[in-house]
């Protein structure tokens, strides 16, 4: 009986071991996290998990890099790399840069823009969020930010299959110019995706980040400052870090990165250049086809798919060649092309893009509010750098005796990513490392009072307090008090000044006011408590880690002098992203598009 009493305890602790390791493995299962660095043309994904450290996740392909393209038809739907080798047969189903759609509403400029560059595709309009969606066919309608959600939801599959587990967490960058429209477009895609966001990172901080990463040894208590110049395909941005090892009160001394300055072009980038290529090829195939009446090829989407496919091949080789051959078997009506282009006539055809390429540069100094004489180092980032042009301008620019390139142009940004995923996933332990980014846009809180003037007089008086300013850190909270109001009221929270903006960007940027808040309960709050003192309204506010802006709650607080009872404070349970978080409206914009304005009621 004994030994049968035995045995069975056995029995019992092994099966309670096989249980904890069960758990153990079903707990591993999920450790894996990842990054997408969601670029204009392509993206590239990173992962994390238990015994692979930050590593670039291949495709089905084996490529490092995958197509931001989608293929819809009516019940199959491609992706990557099968889906860019259908935009020859099938241009309007395969979407392409529609990132620049995310959170514009119809009558954006970028909207009027992607028209123009690709004609093929039908954009109707959304008349519940004042946004555009792609129109494939009747029974095919997607807005921007569904298709994002594609994208992100294959991206998240490329994972998976490369990490052999289910990956629900994941940090995807962001142009650093996004607004909050933007960024909510994103934050919403990912959620279709089935994505756990740990942070929206902008990808120029990844980049930052990615380069300290590897050279920690490098970092002191002595400031440096390193300038990145990042042209992508879609877009160009320049900024100013500053590395250096701070002291902290839980790790004793780490290194820090904090962005001083950036500077941008939206549509500066390789793009825009493949596009005045195809251009200059359409109208040499024009012209050699001169009076065979034969149709103009820009009015075939599948002839000026395979010319500007040909133009990024011809650009890219010009990087390395004076000239080259441009050559499309069966471009139009079974007529071949051929034509030879020159690097000096690409290079006329781009000769006001190359103008722009010091823009951005100026734009950092004068937010950094610093000199290139304080710059030690100039990055190139990004694949649009190859171009020689855009070297030759830039180090001309910046005056440096040569330009930096030791840094992964196409992955820096996919590694400081995943970097940080692990570093806010509770199941990996990595070396600290501050990261500081820098606000973009100011946002500041308007209101009206009444104050008393002379003789008894009553008057208005317009308030602006600032919220976050221009180039200020984050992620950060702050709190607003309201004095010398005791009935209900309304406060605006808008964008700060954005004169650094040109015309076009502010046309391109949107609306400038946020929302309306409008404060229900405040006078009931004072009739409520008629003996005690008014301390105002207190709104606390919050910028966090994404660069997402929400108002936490509202307080009315009161003081009294009854010693056992200091302080009396009415809390407002309700959260501001339960109304931002609202369907399509918060993407869009916050208070124009919103049917009713955002209001908060004390005494819930």
């Amino acid at each position: 009986m004994a030994a049968m009493g035995r045995t069975q305890r056995r029995r019992a602790g092994w099966a309670l071991m096989a249980l904890l390791l069960a758990d153990l493995l079903a707990l591993s299962d999920m450790l894996a996290v990842m990054s997408v660095d969601l670029g204009s043309e392509s993206m590239k994904v990173a992962i994390v998990k238990p015994g692979v450290p930050m590593e670039i996740v291949l495709n089905k392909e084996s490529r490092r890099k995958t197509p931001v393209t989608v293929t819809l038809k009516e019940n199959e739907r491609f992706f990557g790399d099968s889906a860019a080798s259908m935009a020859i047969k099938n241009p309007k189903a395969t979407l392409r840069y529609f990132q620049q759609l995310l959170g514009k509403q119809e009558d954006n400029p970028h909207v009027a823009l992607y028209r123009e560059r690709f004609p093929e595709h039908e954009l109707g309009f959304d008349p519940q969020r004042q946004t555009v969606r792609f129109q494939i066919s009747p029974q095919l309608q997607f807005s921007p930010e569904e298709v994002l959600g594609m994208v992100l939801n294959y991206s998240r599959s490329l994972a998976e299959d490369f990490a052999e587990q289910p990956i629900k967490d994941a940090v995807v960058t962001v142009p650093a110019f996004f607004n909050q429209a933007e960024r909510r477009a994103v934050l919403q895609a990912a959620r279709m995706a089935g994505l756990k966001v740990l942070q929206l990172i902008n990808d120029n901080t990844a980049t930052a980040l990615s380069y300290g990463v590897f050279r920690r040894k490098d970092i002191n208590t002595t400031a440096q400052n390193i300038m990145f110049y990042d042209m992508g395909s879609g877009s160009t941005v320049c900024t100013i870090v500053t590395y250096q090892t701070v002291k902290t009160k839980e790790a004793g001394m780490q290194p820090q990165l904090q962005i001083q300055g950036v500077g941008f072009d939206r549509t500066l980038g390789g793009l825009e250049m493949e596009l005045r290529l195809r251009e200059h090829l359409a109208g040499l195939f024009n012209e050699q086809r001169k009076g065979q009446s034969a149709k103009d090829v820009r009015e075939n989407p599948r002839a000026m798919a395979k010319l500007l496919r040909e133009a990024n091949r011809v650009k890219t080789v010009l990087s390395a060649n004076a000239d080259h051959m441009a050559q499309i078997e069966g471009l139009m009506d079974d007529v071949d092309f051929k034509a030879k282009v020159t690097r000096a006539e690409f290079e006329e055809l781009c000769a006001d893009l190359f103008e722009r390429v010091p823009g951005p540069v100026q734009q950092a100094l004068q937010s950094a509010k610093m000199n290139l004489d304080e710059i030690e180092q100039v990055i190139l980032v990004g694949g649009a750098t190859r171009v020689p042009k855009v070297q030759e301008v830039l180090l001309k620019a910046v005056g440096k005796e040569e330009l930096g390139k030791n840094i992964n142009a196409d992955e820096a940004a996919a590694m400081g990513a995943v970097y940080q995923a692990a570093a806010l996933s509770k199941a990996f332990k990595v070396k600290p490392f501050i990261v500081r980014d820098a606000v973009i846009y100011p946002v500041l809180v308007e209101f009206t009072r009444e104050v008393d003037e002379e003789a008894g007089v009553r008057s208005l008086k317009h308030n602006k307090r600032v919220l976050f300013s221009r180039m200020g850190p984050y992620p950060q909270r702050k709190v607003i008090t309201f004095n010398r109001y005791s009935h209900d009221f309304n406060f605006h929270i808008n964008y700060g000044d954005l004169g650094f903006l040109g015309p076009e960007d502010l046309r391109v940027f949107g609306s400038q006011n946020l929302t309306t808040v409008k404060l229900k309960g405040v006078g009931e709050s004072f009739r409520k408590y008629p003996n005690h003192e008014s301390k105002g309204i207190k709104a606390h506010f919050n910028l966090d880690e994404s660069g997402v802006l929400s108002l936490d709650r509202v307080e009315s607080v009161f003081e009294t002098l009854v010693e056992d009872s200091p302080s009396l404070s009415l809390n407002l349970h309700a959260h501001w992203l339960l109304f931002l978080g609202f369907p399509w409206f918060a993407v869009v914009s916050w208070a124009a598009s919103c049917p009713k304005p955002f209001r908060l009621d004390l005494l819930k």
